[in-house]
């Protein structure tokens, strides 16, 4: 590292932040200027756009990822009795969207080596309840599709993938959207590319298809193919289904318009940042990078390293450090099913996935975002690697 990029940062450095540039402005003004701002015809332009991009029939764009997620799972079916399979190294929403329906979430541990659902735990975990696994693609990194796919089609399951992290990656040439039944992506601030907050589900399946239109718009459908009964006029709708009101604006598709245009700049971005913290961390004993396997690409949502030996128990104080320094590193997750909810109203508790549990307790995220500039990035590692030297030699004594 030269002179020039060790320099101390003034400003604190987030662990993830969007990108916003002029032609994203102009985008929204137009809109605002216009006759539209709720439902107009940037979102059918967006969904078209981001279906093109994923290489599927159709998409429906929704008011959040979770938003998006509930969906899905209404168009899959599920309600009363049923069983999801998910990940518990999730954000709670994974888990959430099941018990929107009057569905179970039942976890699958993740790998001991990756953290990925593992398509062993899934299979262990199907019962004659089972209606949906949910793959949760950790860091911009898909799942492993192909195993999870001969898995569930055996059990006549769908196959909802949680790609919230994963906008733009790959697995074995295919684009992650085309690899599920449907495919959730969200477009928060911190992800790929932003709407604001927003979410997108992708799929093949005309029937899911026609059930998210129906569910983001209260239940309500104007469509004369799907009446189901005699209109009576061109004011005419049904209510046909108990759905919500969880539409995107004009105002945020716009945005998203604009943001779709610069995804490869922004994926370009994300996988020099992380190629540079591998690069630079590989002989660092006290960590351990996440490698990504050569049969996919990862989005690089985020960066996370896992502390080793007795480091681990220091997590806390290298935060803290960390943060009082300037370099806002994240915990991403902590484990679905130790939260208060979960434990309360299913029983789960420590130990009941300590695949999932043992990650999160050595987990930090370093910042990655396209707007990092490379010497914050430097000022990210100098400080990374100060703090764990001190509280390394700490550990000895």
């Amino acid at each position: 590292m030269g002179a020039n990029n060790v320099l101390k940062i003034k400003s604190q450095i987030p662990y993830g932040k969007q990108q916003i540039f002029s032609d994203d402005v102009e985008a929204v003004v137009r809109v605002l200027n216009s006759d539209y701002l709720t439902q107009g015809p940037c979102i059918e332009k967006f969904e078209y756009a981001i279906a093109q991009y994923c290489q599927v029939k159709y998409a429906v764009a929704f008011s959040s990822g979770t938003a998006a997620l509930h969906g899905a799972c209404f168009a899959a079916g599920v309600g009363n009795g049923d069983e999801v399979i998910t990940s518990p190294l999730t954000f709670a929403a994974s888990a959430n969207c099941v018990l929107y329906c009057g569905g179970k979430p039942v976890f699958a541990d993740i790998k001991s080596d990756i953290p990925l659902i593992d398509p062993k735990q899934i299979f262990l975990k199907i019962t004659d309840r089972t209606k949906a696994v949910i793959p949760v693609d950790y860091s911009g990194m898909p799942a492993d599709y192909h195993e999870i796919n001969i898995l569930v089609r055996k059990h006549k399951l769908i196959v909802i993938a949680d790609a919230a992290h994963s906008f733009g990656a790959t697995y074995k040439d295919k684009k992650v959207g085309s690899l599920a039944d449907m495919t959730v992506f969200s477009f928060h601030p911190v992800k790929l590319i932003t709407t604001g907050e927003g979410g997108m589900v992708v799929t093949n399946n005309q029937k899911f298809y026609e059930r998210l239109l129906l569910f983001r718009n209260h239940g309500i459908t104007k469509d004369p193919r799907l009446l189901k009964r005699k209109s009576e006029g061109p004011w005419y709708y049904e209510m046909q289904e108990l759905g919500f009101n969880y539409r995107l604006t004009d105002i945020q598709a716009a945005l998203g318009l604009m943001q779709l245009k610069k995804i490869n700049r922004f994926l370009v971005r994300r996988t020099e940042i992380a190629s540079v913290y591998t690069n630079f961390l590989k002989n660092e004993i006290n960590i351990r990078s996440l490698s990504v396997s050569n049969d996919r690409t990862s989005a690089w949502h985020l960066y996370p390293i896992q502390l080793q030996g007795k480091l681990r128990n220091l997590r806390k104080d290298i935060v803290n450090l960390l943060h009082k320094r300037g370099v806002m590193v994240q915990i991403h997750y902590i484990p679905v099913h130790l939260h208060p909810f979960y434990h309360e109203q299913f029983g789960f508790k420590k130990g009941d996935f300590p695949n999932a549990e043992a990650f999160y307790e050595g987990e930090i995220s370093l910042p990655i975002f396209p707007k990092l500039k490379t010497r914050e990035q430097f000022w990210v590692l100098k400080t990374l690697k100060n703090v764990l030297t001190s509280f390394s030699s700490l550990s000895k004594h």
